[in-house]
């Protein structure tokens, strides 16, 4: 994975990422008085499953998707859910949620005997699912992203750095058997 974006940061208050497109989600909350961002959580989604494209995640994210679109719009269409991030096939982003905020991304989630992961972490989602390769414009804006966040949030590192099937792993699988740990890992030094 070779790193052709320019260098991203996020702003001084801890909250956006600097030039990236903002679509506000309502599905977030105030962070514990107490919490730290320590942790980034690594998802994948595809609305409707195992299809890429379209604006459906985007609604989703703000409690606009169409329940008859699709059948399994039905099914989630309810659900309150955000990610900070997405990274679409293209590799474009749109942060829906400032950092400082706490994205509703992990649901029931553990890590190191710490619960509600969604208090000290990060998420990002990317377009995707668990049957099909991410495309090297994800990994490149992946690593471009991870960098500005450890720079800004240097404890999260190594193992800091998991995917929403560590910290819950008796319901999600994400972002999925073909996620490329190894060398996202690797390209992260």
């Amino acid at each position: 994975m070779t790193q052709t974006t320019p260098q991203m940061h996020v702003d001084d208050h801890g909250e956006w990422l600097e030039g990236v497109r903002k679509v506000i989600s309502p599905n977030c909350d105030q962070r514990p008085d107490n919490a730290e961002i320590d942790l980034l959580v690594i998802h994948s989604i595809s609305l409707p499953p195992n299809e890429f494209g379209g604006d459906y995640i985007e609604q989703l994210f703000t409690n606009s998707l169409d329940p008859d679109y699709h059948p399994y719009f039905e099914e989630i269409a309810l659900h309150r859910v955000s990610a900070h991030i997405l990274i679409n096939r293209e590799g474009q982003l749109t942060q829906y949620v400032p950092f400082n905020q706490r994205a509703w991304h992990a649901g029931e989630s553990a890590f190191e005997g710490r619960s509600n992961c969604n208090d000290f972490s990060i998420g990002i989602e990317l377009e995707g699912c668990d049957s099909k390769d991410f495309t090297q414009a994800q990994y490149e804006m992946l690593v471009n992203i991870t960098g500005a966040i450890t720079r800004f949030w240097p404890k999260i590192t190594g193992k800091r750095i998991t995917g929403h099937c560590h910290i819950a792993p008796d319901r999600k699988t994400d972002p999925g058997p073909l996620f490329k740990w190894d060398e996202y890992y690797s390209s992260l030094k």
